[in-house]
C-alpha cells in the first residue's frame, strides 16, 4: 500500500462526522441556490471554486441583483474574517506541505480547521498526505451535497423556508464537540463573553470584526497562561 492510499484510508474515518453534516447543509445550499434559478452546474462550480460555507448561503442573495461590488466585498470580509485567524494559526502546520499548501489554505473551513487542530496523525502515516486528504474529503462532501440539493430542488417542489438554519446548527455542534474534547474551556468562554459584549455594543450587523479582533488580542496576551493551564489539566487528566 503506497503512502497516499494509506493516508486516505487513515483520514476517512475522521471525516465521517463532517460528511454527515456537509451532505445535509450542502443539500440545503443546493436547494436554496436552485430556487434562485441556478442549476446544478452553478452549484457545483460555486462549491468547488468558492467553498465558503456560511458565505455561500449569504451569497445566494447577491445573485438577485441590486447589490454593489463594494457591499459584496465588505460582507464577505465580515462573514469570513475568522479565516484570517485560522490561516495564521496554521503557518507552522502547513510550512512543509509543498505544492498542496495553497489548497490547504483555501480549504480551511470551520469544520476542516477543527479537525486539523484536534486530530493527531496516526503512526506510520505520512502527515502531509493525511492532512491533505482530510481537507479534500471534506470539500468533496460539500460539493456532492450541493449537487444533490440542486438536482432535488429542480425535481421536487417544497417550502424551503428555514432551511438555511442548517449552517447555524452545524456551528453549534462544532462548538459543543470542541467543548467536550478540550480539557481547558478558557478560550471558548473568552470567545463567548467577548462576542456577547461586542454584540451588545456594536449591534448584530457590526459585531463580528471587533469581536474577532478582541478575541485574538486577549488570547495572544494571555497565551502563555492559557497554555500552562492546559498543560496542567492534561497532566491531571492522564493521572
Amino acid at each position: 500500500m503506497n503512502e497516499k492510499t494509506k493516508a486516505l484510508k487513515a483520514a476517512f474515518p475522521y471525516t465521517i462526522p463532517v460528511m454527515l453534516g456537509y451532505l445535509f447543509i450542502g443539500i440545503a445550499f443546493g436547494v436554496l441556490f436552485e430556487n434562485k434559478g441556478y442549476n446544478f452546474i452553478w452549484a457545483i462550480l460555486m462549491s468547488t471554486l468558492v467553498y465558503a460555507g456560511s458565505m455561500q448561503y449569504v451569497a445566494i442573495n447577491f445573485f438577485t441583483g441590486g447589490v454593489s461590488l463594494v457591499t459584496i466585498v465588505f460582507i464577505t470580509l465580515m462573514v469570513n474574517i475568522r479565516h484570517v485567524f485560522y490561516g495564521l494559526s496554521m503557518i507552522d502546520k502547513f510550512k512543509d506541505m509543498g505544492k498542496v499548501k495553497p489548497y490547504m489554505i483555501f480549504s480551511l473551513t470551520d469544520e476542516t480547521y477543527s479537525l486539523l487542530c484536534l486530530t493527531d496523525t496516526p503512526k506510520d502515516v505520512n502527515k502531509n498526505y493525511f492532512l491533505f486528504f482530510i481537507a479534500l474529503l471534506n470539500q468533496s462532501y460539500w460539493v456532492i451535497g450541493s449537487f444533490i440539493g440542486s438536482v432535488a430542488g429542480s425535481l421536487i417542489t417544497f417550502n424551503s423556508e428555514g432551511i438555511d438554519f442548517a449552517m447555524t446548527a452545524l456551528f453549534t455542534v462544532i462548538f459543543v464537540e470542541q467543548w467536550l474534547f478540550c480539557t481547558s474551556h478558557i478560550p471558548a468562554i473568552t470567545g463567548v463573553l467577548i462576542t456577547v459584549i461586542c454584540l451588545i455594543l456594536f449591534g448584530a450587523e457590526n459585531f463580528l470584526l471587533p469581536s474577532m479582533l478582541l478575541i485574538l488580542l486577549v488570547l495572544t496576551i494571555f497565551r502563555d497562561k492559557i497554555e500552562s493551564k492546559l498543560s496542567v489539566d492534561e497532566e491531571e487528566a492522564e493521572v
